[in-house]
């Protein structure tokens, strides 16, 4: 079955995790992903990761979560060898991404309107910490520093606490791989519309964290009112995380229905509400009763009991518990490697967060080392035996 990016050659020379994430997703729909990186500079991600041995045989988890469906190329990008090596490939591609800080590919050469010359269709997609305009576009950033700046992190913490606290997952790393990812599909759509033209395409992290804060910034500028940390509480006292007798777990009775549902289930129907304001004050009472009565018994017995009365509620689970889960498995979200001549072989990923039925997401390729697709492409490109050894002696391309 054909997938939805089949034909579309994607150029990668991103490193860490959300360029590489927005390739990736690309790649598990049936783009070419070349990776581009530098041979004694590869992507740091490789050296990344769970398992020491992996990450210094420069195969590190945190490197191989987003590298299958991707062919290895090994361009330094500082001789000119190299740059023209990547000409001649921005040449054959329809998509090109890089998260270096703004200007870098531009002193190199390399640049969006130098690329547009060489390939007027080319989608030239640029990510970056703060996006390439404005007073701030010239820093670096990673996850945590724009969770950092963005507020995100001041609004996640224990009220009682009130210390800045991350997210466990980088929330903004991958958010701006599927922004990227979405934005690079919209440009190849508007391509088609557009008599072929490409377009440059600006990604921030800054802009995708705001997004993930839509809610709290609205509420923000419409009235003033800054959103304070709440850890595990929410405005409804019916939605929040409440200690069962042995373990806690989540509950969201968010709107009247369910909230109606819950006290009567629970047999007090006299706290039910009528509209959300009346929800608003009742918080403190309805919170001191719910704590007493999910603490009488275990959270297994509210799930069954609340879940069949559909009042949405789930245990807290710790990770391993949760990809054991039988749901997780009907979904098909992650896919095992198999590889038997790779060091990758059996590596279990998740490949793409939704379903499409006339286009199944799928992993053919598993994570390669530096290079290892070299030759290979710089033949596709024209290049003899010769060149190809020379650019070797010269240190433009990686070691055989």
């Amino acid at each position: 079955m054909p997938q939805a990016f089949d034909g579309f050659r994607v150029i990668d020379t991103t490193h860490v995790l959300a360029g590489p994430f927005a390739s990736y997703q690309l790649g598990v729909l049936g783009a070419e992903v070349i990776k581009v990186e530098a041979p004694e500079d590869p992507d740091q991600a490789r050296w990344q990761g769970s398992d020491p041995a992996m990450s210094d045989a420069g195969m590190g988890t945190a490197f191989m979560a987003q590298a299958a469906n991707k062919k290895a190329l090994a361009l330094d990008l500082k001789t000119e060898q190299g740059r023209d090596a990547l000409k001649r490939l921005i040449a054959t591609a329809d998509v090109f991404v890089e998260n270096y800080r703004p200007g870098a590919f531009e002193d190199l050469g390399l640049g969006y309107e130098e690329m547009a010359k060489i390939n007027p269709g080319l989608i030239y997609c640029s990510i970056s910490a703060f996006g390439s305009t404005g007073p701030r576009a010239h820093l670096t950033g990673y996850d945590n520093i724009l969770q950092g700046f963005s507020g995100m992190m001041a609004m996640t913490s224990h009220a009682d606490d009130g210390r800045p606290l991350k997210t466990g997952a980088p929330v903004v790393d991958y958010a701006t791989g599927t922004t990227a990812a979405f934005a690079i599909t919209a440009a190849l759509l508007q391509r088609e519309r557009n008599g072929g033209k490409g377009q440059f395409v600006d990604v921030s992290m800054l802009d995708v964290a705001l997004v993930l804060c839509a809610s709290h910034i609205t509420g923000y500028t419409w009235n003033g009112k800054h959103p304070e940390p709440k850890g595990n509480r929410f405005p409804f006292a019916t939605i929040g995380c409440y200690e069962a007798s042995d373990a806690p777990m989540m509950i969201a009775a968010s709107n009247l229905h369910q909230q109606k549902r819950l006290w009567e289930a629970l047999g007090r129907p006299d706290m039910v509400k009528t509209d959300n304001n009346q929800r608003l004050a009742g918080h403190a009472e309805e919170e001191a009763a719910l704590r007493d009565i999910i603490g009488q018994k275990p959270a297994d017995h509210w799930e069954e009991f609340l879940n069949a009365r559909r009042i949405p509620a789930q245990r807290i689970r710790r990770l391993e518990e949760a990809l054991a889960d039988p749901q997780v498995a009907s979904r098909q979200v992650l896919h095992k490697l198999i590889a038997p001549d790779s060091p990758a072989h059996g590596l279990t990923v998740p490949v793409i967060a939704f379903h499409m039925a006339e286009s199944p997401s799928q992993v053919t390729l598993p994570p390669q080392p530096v290079g290892a697709q070299t030759d290979e492409i710089l033949g596709e490109l024209g290049y003899g035996a010769g060149e190809i050894e020379a650019m070797r002696a010269a240190g433009a391309i990686n070691r055989a």
